[in-house]
């Protein structure tokens, strides 16, 4: 009878056990299977995405395009690039391109490109550098004409004034004789044009700056004495291209001239 009491005990601690493994494993699946779930869905999200984008890159790739603002495309040519094999012993097609400007014009002589550069002149501003007397060394005044005329001692200088350059020389100005032209490069009239001409040699060369005081020229051991005056930018005189000159006519540019020599200090009197 006690034997039957434990048996029966045994048996009731043995249904317990099992109903509590049986409870315990209930939890846990019921743990378990939200878990799965959840990475069951997010599994197939992922695979969704992957397949969105496999999708839009076959879409773009297909266009060449990058998706624009509201799924849009923007037009873009695509380069074509090919290989064009040259045939053996045949040139290229080329299509001659006519010539810029006349094919027949001649260039102009060197003479008149040099003179012509030397023509060129340099923009000198108005400053407050004096000037001296260029006929210093003067021995007689003679008349007004286009410029100032005057005689001097042989291989004597005719100086510059100021700073000055010298433009051109023309060989034979008047009988044979040369004149030389050059621009005041500083002082009152720094841009203005003077010569001097006919009894002249050892002219400083075309180009050639000069600062005061250094000789433009010498006076030469014959001839017809010196003219001094203003001049134009072409060699021709400032008498002539205002009032026009006549032989032995006083004219308002030899007036001036010679009024600016007296105001250095040259006592070229009234001519």
């Amino acid at each position: 009878m006690v034997l039957t009491r434990r048996k029966v005990a045994i048996d009731a601690d043995a249904r317990r056990a099992r109903s509590a493994r049986d409870l315990e494993r209930r939890h846990a699946t019921s743990r378990t299977l939200p878990m799965i779930v959840r990475y069951v869905v997010l599994f197939a999200i992922a695979l969704g995405l992957v397949g969105c984008g496999s999708a839009a890159t076959a879409d773009n790739g297909a266009s060449g395009q990058p998706a624009g603002a509201g799924g849009s495309t923007a037009a873009v040519p695509k380069p074509h690039p090919h290989v064009i094999q040259p045939t053996a012993g045949q040139a290229a097609g080329v299509t001659p391109i006519d010539p810029v400007g006349d094919p027949h014009a001649h260039a102009p002589p060197l003479t008149q490109i040099k003179h012509e550069l030397r023509l060129e002149v340099i923009a000198a501003p108005v400053t407050n550098a004096p000037y001296i007397d260029p006929l210093q060394f003067v021995s007689g005044w003679s008349r007004t004409d286009q410029g100032v005329d005057a005689t001097m001692p042989i291989g004597a200088p005719i100086l510059a004034p100021g700073k000055v350059k010298i433009l051109a020389v023309e060989p034979n100005w008047y009988a044979g004789q040369p004149l030389v032209y050059f621009e005041l490069l500083d002082g009152r009239d720094a841009g203005r044009v003077q010569y001097v001409a006919e009894q002249i040699t050892d002219i400083a060369p075309p180009g050639t700056i000069l600062q005061r005081g250094q000789p433009i020229a010498r006076y030469a051991s014959k001839g017809t004495a010196i003219e001094y005056g203003w001049s134009t930018i072409n060699g021709i005189t400032l008498a002539k291209a205002t009032t026009g000159y006549e032989e032995g006519q006083v004219t308002p540019a030899g007036r001036s001239i010679r009024e600016w020599l007296n105001s250095l200090g040259a006592n070229a009197g009234n001519g």
